[in-house]
């Protein structure tokens, strides 16, 4: 009976064992974390419409003879210019936040102005052009003026000059229409503008590609692009922020109106014609080919990509049709649901867009600590319990908030960072009188002296800076080589957070995730996915490279006794570790310590050789066996506010002390976190033992018994002691 059991028991194990590996590689492998770092790039909003225009491209192959001709090509090209155009205006429109439903009637006013100038006054073609851009441009200023300065509102102020502006045109084609057909010019240039190629391709296409290029360096390089991204996302916030609004808003309704008229009179010296069908239902073919592209109707997105790309769609769906022999009532109509459909899609995706990224985007993965440490159990040996920082003295207390890390100088004063981008400096010898010692406009975290007495500084969400001993602010890098296989662009530093720096100069920093940005770190850790990495900066040819990735939020950097490697820390992996930068183990990395009893932050240099080590905070039985269920991580994640997350304990301030062997020596408590909650980094500097926490709101300052009185942390690094 007892062998029966225990087969049984064995069985159980085996199963379970089994189990755990099969959610392990699930998790670890299986790239559903991709999908949320996707949806999150602004690149999937316009390769949807490339998507769909490859599909209509091949769909159009097989359903119109001669489609990949040379003379079908060209013709498809010369409608897309000159539509192109009007979808470059209205987007702008919409861009800026407003619409523009006049741009059909503006559209026949300005082909009209140029047959008229061209075939019944006979103007040169170079003024024919400048007239007929004047001409959108003044029709554009009316809806500009309506809109920008009067706020009117754009749907109706336009909807109205639509009506007013195809009157006008109507009576004018109603009297001149015969002097312009029975007038055609004879000018080469004239038909060259029309009808012309260079190098194969039409002119307007040219004259297209100029005005695409110029639009996207406009949108994304200069400050006007700027600025009419900005009001588009809100206007009273640009109005804030100095923008001038309704200047900037009429006059994207005179560029339309421009970019309209260079539409019109390419269309002119095509076709010659001032019928009275021009232009009617423009309007409904450039806002499809706008929203299907990707110009959103809420204003603030879009691209002169999207547009282009919308333009091409619209346009070979509606030749499709035509040449398929469909009556206009049924182009009308399937214009007119696409534009209904995209723009449900664009509503919609707007309004819902962070929520849906917001729960895909969080990705568990399996993660099985070692077996916990109760310390609470521990009758002797370095983790014993006691309550030896309850006493600990308070420097600056209400007066700083956030100081992540701590450090002093060869003249003892003390440096701490703010939440509010200050470095702030108090002055030896009682810390009572302190300044602003440097702006550096984000959050600074890891500090450390080089050489030269330049305080370098980890700026979370910017990267490494330097602050020299004149108080100048230096930005030392904030990128790094991107890796070819990810998806976020992780050349750029979200969260750099520790550093030292080796006998040579070069920095060694830890940037804790790729993924998220510095006030998203719970997140990471609810994560566990291992996004974070060591950066090594190199100012001999300033280069700046990743040399270890996949960590597990790593932190604490200290440079090692053989001046070859680095000792640094696994918060989420509750270890220390030891990577070698150079010497016969370089690229080597080895466990120091792989079972701590709470989750380590910095580590810095003890006067008797060994290292001191913070513990952000303690482990707990419900959270490691969380760690171990990504699935319930995952619920938690997306139907549970932040705030009310199953967290580690952060409450209990500890550090401890241990040698490079990986042997704990002893540990300083302070239990309930009464006094100093939350250590996130301490420094040892002539016989005390400084206390950083990046939710506190003080720096606290302990009297070691028995150490060096005499030690200065970076002069023993730099061989001054």
């Amino acid at each position: 009976m007892s062998q029966g059991l225990n087969a049984l028991g064995t069985g159980a194990v085996l199963q379970e064992a089994w189990r755990e590996r099969l959610v392990r590689l699930r998790y670890q492998y299986w790239p559903d974390h991709w999908l949320g770092e996707i949806l999150a790039k602004r690149w999937t909003e316009t390769a949807i419409p490339v998507l769909l225009l490859v599909i209509v491209v091949l769909v159009s192959g097989r359903s119109v003879n001669n489609f990949y001709s040379a003379v079908a090509l060209a013709d498809t090209l010369r409608q897309a210019g000159e539509i192109g155009f009007v979808v470059l205006g209205l987007a702008l429109v919409m861009i800026v936040g407003g619409i523009d439903l006049s741009v059909g009637s503006v559209f026949a006013l300005t082909n009209f102005c140029a047959l008229m100038l061209m075939h019944v006054l006979r103007w040169p073609v170079a003024l024919v052009i400048a007239g007929t851009l004047l001409c959108g441009a003044l029709l554009g200023a009316i809806n500009g003026v309506l809109v920008g300065y009067l706020r009117l509102r754009a749907f109706l102020t336009t909807l109205i000059t639509l009506i007013i502006f195809r009157s006008v045109y109507e009576l004018l084609s109603l009297q001149y229409s015969t002097q312009i057909a029975g007038n055609p010019p004879d000018s080469a240039a004239w038909d060259f503008l029309g009808s012309g190629t260079f190098a194969g391709l039409p002119t307007v296409a040219w004259a297209y590609a100029v005005a695409a290029i110029a639009g996207h360096v406009m949108l994304t390089r200069l400050r006007v692009g700027w600025h009419i991204t900005a009001i588009g996302g809100s206007r009273r916030s640009a109005y804030n922020g100095g923008i001038a609004v309704r200047r900037t808003v009429a006059l994207c309704y005179v560029a339309s109106g421009m970019l309209t008229g260079l539409a019109g009179c390419f269309f002119a010296s095509r076709l010659a014609t001032a019928g009275a069908d021009i232009g009617v239902g423009l309007e409904v073919l450039v806002l499809t080919a706008a929203v299907l592209g990707g110009i959103s109707l809420g204003g603030g997105r879009g691209s002169v990509t999207k547009a282009m790309v919308g333009t091409l769609i619209v346009l070979l769906i509606t030749n499709g049709l035509t040449s398929l022999s469909a009556p206009g009532g049924v182009n009308r109509m399937v214009l007119a649901t696409i534009l209904v459909l995209a723009a449900m899609i664009d509503v919609r995706w707007l309004k819902n867009r962070q929520r849906i990224i917001s729960k895909v985007y969080v990705s568990p993965a399996y993660q099985a600590l070692a077996p916990l440490l109760d310390c609470t159990a521990v009758t002797s040996g370095p983790y014993v319990l006691n309550n030896k920082l309850r006493e600990v003295s308070l420097i600056g207390l209400g007066r700083i908030e956030a100081p992540e890390d701590v450090i002093l100088d060869r003249h003892d004063n003390l440096y701490a960072g703010s939440r509010h981008g200050d470095v702030i400096r108090f002055f030896a010898p009682d810390y009572q009188r302190m300044e602003v010692f440097a702006h550096i406009g984000g959050q600074p975290l890891g500090l450390a002296f080089d050489r030269d007495d330049n305080l370098n500084v980890c700026i979370g969400g910017m990267g490494l800076y330097r602050v020299t001993p004149q108080q100048q602010v230096e930005r030392v890098t904030d990128e790094t080589n991107r890796s070819w296989h990810s998806i976020n662009d992780d050349s750029r530093l979200r969260l750099a957070d520790d550093l030292d720096i080796a006998d040579d100069g070069r920095i060694f920093f830890s940037e804790a995730t790729t993924r998220y940005e510095m006030h998203e770190w719970p997140v990471d850790g609810l994560e566990a996915r291992g996004n974070g990495r060591i950066v090594c900066y190199d100012p001999r040819d300033g280069s700046t490279r990743t040399v270890l990735r996949n960590l597990r939020f790593p932190n604490g950097i200290a440079i090692a006794s053989d001046g070859q490697s680095i000792l640094f820390a696994e918060t989420w992996g509750c270890c220390i570790k030891r990577y070698w930068f150079d010497g016969p183990r370089s690229g080597q990395v080895e466990v120091v310590i792989d079972n701590l009893p709470g989750y380590p932050d910095n580590i810095n240099l003890a006067s008797d050789g060994n290292y001191w080590l913070a513990l952000v905070g303690m482990r707990s039985p419900a959270y490691d066996l969380a760690l171990r269920m990504p699935g319930f991580r995952r619920r938690m994640a997306t139907r549970v506010p932040l705030d009310a997350w199953l967290f580690p304990n952060i409450n209990t301030g500890c550090v401890l002390k241990f040698s490079e062997a990986g042997e704990v020596l002893e540990t300083l408590w302070d239990l309930g976190g009464e006094n100093h909650p939350m250590i996130t980094s301490m420094r040892e500097h002539r016989g005390h033992l400084y206390l950083g926490g990046i939710l506190n709101n003080r720096i606290g300052r302990y009297k070691l018994p028995d150490a060096d009185p005499d030690f200065v942390h970076y002069d023993k690094r730099w061989g001054r002691s």
